[in-house]
């Protein structure tokens, strides 16, 4: 095990291949890192490893994560978030899942069903994660690295994550998976993989993320690819459809307009009927009702960047940080 020092334990002494690493960035010393730590060494075996890379304090998740994977042993790089807890068979799923000669060269996977924090808020945008992974299943675009698993050949190929474009915790993964993708690599999302998200949202950190962290600069990276939006994940035309109409029931809202914004409101619902039924067996009516209203706020955050991110791409193109 790594703790910013070179100090290494094994698990139990079963043999298994291929190797694996862990990598968990905890530049912020975060308090989950207890837990999270637990669970990957409960599932370690004989010549794997787990690297928690502490230093510098305040690195982003880029930086941080491609220190660990520079001290990592093992032919797979597996990348989790320190507010994850895995689950009790993640780990030998991501190995088995990258361990054949026809395997993916990447594969990531989901939140569960059970998110950590009891806030409305908390459980709808750790349900609404879940739901999106959880219906996406298959070759995928793009990388996760809340809890996903990368041959190390092919990350080192590619460079890794780009900390200069992301100082800050953002789309520095699906910019990886995009760089994978381009240079033939296959990604695969297994929602079988699952992970407890122990994070604690607010409104008014979900909004800044969605906004700020998320859709603009993954916005901008699509921009700049010139190759467009892929249909996977919230990119879906359905997911866009459910994006423009929820920033339509805003502005009727804004405009005193509630016949327009119930119209919108309705077939809002009506697109998200399966996230909504979801919401409403985890946490009964009241989570589905709340969880609509906040769906329109998330997607209108989102949608909002994209013309943000237009404007900052032709006054700055090709470049610069991200986040």
């Amino acid at each position: 095990m790594w703790d910013s020092a070179p100090q290494s334990t094994q698990g139990p002494a079963t043999v298994a291949e291929p190797s694996v690493s862990v990598v968990v960035p905890a530049t912020d010393d975060p308090p989950t890192l207890p837990a999270a730590r637990a669970a990957i060494e409960a599932q370690l075996e004989a010549g794997d490893e787990l690297i928690v890379q502490r230093e510098p304090a305040g690195a982003g998740p880029a930086l941080a994560r491609n220190l660990g994977a520079e001290r990592a042993r093992g032919e797979l790089l597996v990348f989790v978030d320190a507010d994850v807890v895995v689950g009790p068979d993640a780990i030998a799923r991501l190995r088995a899942a990258l361990g054949g000669p026809d395997a993916p060269d990447a594969v990531f996977g989901a939140y569960d069903r059970d998110p950590a924090h009891p806030s409305p808020v908390s459980r709808y945008r750790n349900l609404l994660h879940h739901h999106v992974h959880a219906t996406s299943a298959g070759e995928a675009e793009t990388f996760w690295a809340g809890l996903g698993a990368v041959r190390g050949d092919r990350f080192r190929a590619v460079g890794g994550f780009d900390p200069l474009r992301f100082r800050s915790p953002s789309v520095e993964d699906i910019e990886l998976g995009m760089r994978l993708r381009a240079g033939g690599a296959r990604i695969v999302l297994d929602p079988a993989i699952q992970g407890r998200h122990l994070k604690r949202w607010t409104l008014r950190s979900m909004l800044r993320d969605d906004h700020l962290r998320r859709a603009r600069p993954w916005a901008r990276l699509l921009i700049e690819s010139g190759r467009g939006a892929p249909p996977t994940l919230n990119l879906t035309f359905s997911r866009r459809l459910s994006a423009a109409l929820s920033t339509l029931c805003a502005g009727a809202l804004l405009a005193r307009r509630p016949l327009a914004a119930a119209a919108a409101l309705a077939a809002v619902a009506g697109l998200n009927r399966d996230l909504l039924r979801l919401l409403a067996e985890r946490g009964g009516p009241g989570l589905a009702a709340f969880g609509l209203l906040l769906q329109v706020a998330h997607e209108t955050a989102a949608a909002s960047a994209v013309p943000v991110a237009l404007v900052q791409h032709r006054l700055k193109p090709g470049g610069g940080p991200l986040s």
